[in-house]
């Protein structure tokens, strides 16, 4: 018998593939690491969401709907702090564009060395993923059979589309990285990738 249903599996493919390349948190953060940061962090933010989403393939093995029904307002918690962490990094961007060339890269460089840590924070607080676990992924499973080799391949569809989808948000806002040497771009452009951070916090807020 195969680990999973093919045509429960297929049928997955197509919504996973929907979600992943909608505009949300998770591809929001990757534009601006990758605009204000070029590619190399951008792709580290990716790989810092897609930890933080095999903690909630974790969670999930272990009874995730169990677990947010029983402490729900634990992972509203959750949810807030990050929306705020996402919004400070979002104040912070908007901050360094208005500093001085030589600060501002001063600051860029510093926070590039947490873009993993970032985009951790960002998916783990993402509720989008809290319902993908709890709402989208329950349907997929057969419950007459093994629930861990399910969740393995799930897990692998699920972080490879988030990987080729985040990468190209990162790396499309990469490209206008190669601008930031002009000062007026610079600060223009911190001013967006900070905005685009706030609405990123916002969102997470709004789908509590």
């Amino acid at each position: 018998m195969l680990p999973v249903d093919p045509h429960l599996y297929v049928a997955f493919l197509g919504v996973m593939a929907v979600m992943a390349v909608t505009p949300g948190p998770a591809n929001l953060f990757a534009v601006a690491t990758g605009a204000e940061r070029g590619r190399r962090a951008a792709l580290v933010g990716v790989l810092g969401m897609n930890a933080a989403t095999l903690v909630w393939f974790g969670a999930a093995a272990l009874g995730l709907g169990v677990l947010v029904a029983a402490f729900p307002l634990a992972f509203k918690a959750v949810a807030v702090g990050g929306a705020l962490y996402v919004a400070w990094l979002g104040v912070q961007a908007i901050r360094a564009a208005l500093k001085p060339a030589h600060a501002a890269h001063a600051v860029a460089v510093r926070r590039d060395r947490g873009a993993f840590v970032n985009g951790f924070m960002v998916q783990i607080a993402n509720p989008k993923a809290i319902l993908f676990f709890t709402a989208v992924l329950p349907p997929f499973l057969d419950v007459q059979r093994p629930v861990a080799p399910q969740l393995a391949l799930f897990a692998a569809a699920t972080i490879g589309m988030d990987v080729l989808a985040m990468s190209a948000y990162g790396l499309g806002g990469a490209a206008l990285a190669r601008r930031m040497s002009e000062p007026r771009f610079r600060r223009g452009f911190g001013v967006f990738v900070g905005l685009l951070l706030l609405a990123a916090s916002v969102l997470i807020v709004s789908r509590l």
